[in-house]
C-alpha cells in the first residue's frame, strides 16, 4: 500500500514533509508494524444502496456530492505573496497586493475545464483573511487590495453555475490567542489521546481562539449565501470537544452543506477518529485511494457512516502559486484522474492563482488539454 515510488503524488513538499513524521502520514508506522493512529473508523463491505446509514445528510445528498466528481482547489493569499506555504503570521498585511486580481477568471478556468465545485482558501497559516472580517484586522480591509476575494468568488460561482466551498484552516499563526500551533510544537501521535503523558506536548487552540474561529465561521456562512462544501483544515488542534460543536454549528448555518474535517494525507484506508471526526467527508491527500477503491461504509462508535472520498492534489507541485512551478504532464494528470474517478472518489486539484491575482496561462493550458484528453 505505501510502497516507495517517484510517483509525484509522493512529491515531499513544505507541508507534507512538516506531517509526515506524525500520525497523520502513517507511512512509517506501518512500515514498522506500528499503529499510526489510536482511534480508526473500522472499515465496513460496501453496503447496499438501500442501507441508510447514521451519517447527517441522508444518501441521496451524499451521492449528488460524489456525482460533481471533478473540483477545484484555489489556494491563493498571504502564502502567495511571501513566498512560504506556512508563514510565521508576522507579515504585513499591505504584502498582499494583487495587481491585476481577476476572481472571475479563476472560476470560467474551473468551468470551462470540465469541473463542477470550487473551493477557496479564505484563510490559511498565514492568519490573513481573503474577507472583510470584523474580527480582525489582518483581513483585505488593510491591505492593497481591499476585494472581497470570497464575494467575488461567490458571485463568479453563481455566473457559471460552479457550486462554491470555502477552506478554513485551524491552524493559524497570526491569531493564537494562546494556542499552541504546529509551527509552535511537534506533532504527537497521542495530541489527542488520554492519558497523556507529561513529556508529550502538542498543538492545541485556546477557548478565545475556538471561540474566534466561530465567529469567524459564522461570518462566511451567513454573509455569501449557500455553500457546497466547508472544508477544515488540521481539525486536530482544535480537540474532540470544540471539533464536535463546530460541526453541529456549521451544519446549523448550513445544513445542505458538505462538511470535511480534513484527516490528512494518506489513502483514507485508515480514518483517524480521534483527529478528524466528525466529517461527511474522508479526505485522501496527496495520494490515492487503495486499488480496490475507497470504502465509503464505516462504522464509528457503534454505528454504521456512509462517508464518501475527495482526493486532493496540487497541479504542479506547490499548493501556493511559485515561480517555476509547471504543471504536470498531461498524461500524469489525466492518469491521476481516472484512476481516482475508478477508485470511487473525487478529485479536488489545486490550481494556485499568481502574484497577479490570476490563474497563468499554463496551468489553463494544462487543464484544457486534459478536459480534452478526458472527453469532459
Amino acid at each position: 500500500m505505501f510502497q516507495k515510488t517517484k510517483s509525484p503524488l509522493f512529491r515531499d513538499n513544505t507541508r507534507r514533509h512538516f506531517i509526515k513524521s506524525s500520525f497523520l502520514g502513517g507511512v512509517a508506522a506501518l512500515a514498522t508494524g506500528t499503529p499510526a493512529i489510536t482511534n480508526v473508523g473500522n472499515i465496513l463491505k460496501d453496503g447496499p444502496d438501500q442501507l441508510k446509514g447514521d451519517q447527517r445528510l441522508d444518501l441521496k445528498k451524499l451521492k449528488r456530492w460524489e456525482s460533481l466528481g471533478y473540483g477545484m482547489f484555489i489556494h491563493f493569499g498571504m502564502s502567495t505573496f511571501v513566498g512560504k506555504e506556512l508563514p510565521d503570521g508576522s507579515a504585513d498585511p499591505l504584502l498582499y497586493a494583487p495587481d491585476q486580481l481577476d476572481v472571475d477568471q479563476w472560476v470560467a478556468v474551473a468551468k470551462n475545464a470540465g469541473m463542477k465545485y470550487a473551493i477557496l482558501t479564505t484563510k490559511h497559516v498565514a492568519g490573513h483573511c481573503l474577507w472583510p472580517s470584523k474580527c480582525t484586522d489582518y483581513s483585505v480591509t488593510n491591505s492593497a487590495n481591499k476585494t472581497d476575494v470570497v464575494q467575488e468568488f461567490v458571485k463568479a460561482c453563481k455566473k457559471y453555475n460552479v457550486l462554491p466551498g470555502f477552506y478554513y484552516c485551524s491552524w493559524d499563526n497570526h491569531h493564537k490567542f494562546g494556542s499552541k500551533t504546529p509551527s509552535d510544537v511537534k506533532w504527537s501521535k497521542t495530541m489527542n489521546s488520554f492519558p497523556r503523558k507529561p513529556e508529550e506536548e502538542a498543538p492545541f487552540t485556546s477557548s478565545m481562539y475556538q471561540s474566534f474561529q466561530t465567529q469567524q465561521l459564522t461570518e462566511l456562512l451567513t454573509q455569501y449565501g449557500p455553500i457546497a462544501e466547508v472544508w477544515i483544515d488540521i481539525p486536530g488542534v482544535l480537540g474532540a470537544g470544540y471539533r464536535t460543536y463546530l460541526y453541529e454549528y456549521v451544519s446549523k448555518l448550513q445544513p445542505e452543506t458538505i462538511i470535511m474535517m480534513n484527516s490528512g494525507i494518506g489513502d483514507g484506508a485508515d480514518y483517524n477518529v480521534d483527529y478528524a471526526w466528525p466529517s461527511d467527508l474522508i479526505a485522501i491527500e496527496r495520494s490515492l485511494p487503495p486499488a480496490s477503491g475507497h470504502v465509503k461504509w464505516r462504522k464509528i462508535a457503534e454505528k454504521n457512516y456512509y462517508m464518501p472520498g475527495e482526493v486532493c492534489d496540487p497541479i504542479g507541485k506547490d499548493w501556493f502559486y511559485t515561480v517555476g512551478d509547471k504543471p504536470r504532464s498531461i498524461k500524469e494528470l489525466t492518469t491521476q484522474y481516472l484512476n481516482i474517478r475508478e477508485r470511487k472518489a473525487n478529485f479536488l486539484l489545486d490550481v494556485p492563482p499568481n502574484k497577479h491575482g490570476m490563474i497563468p496561462k499554463a496551468y489553463e493550458n494544462a487543464l484544457m488539454d486534459m478536459k480534452k484528453a478526458l472527453r469532459l
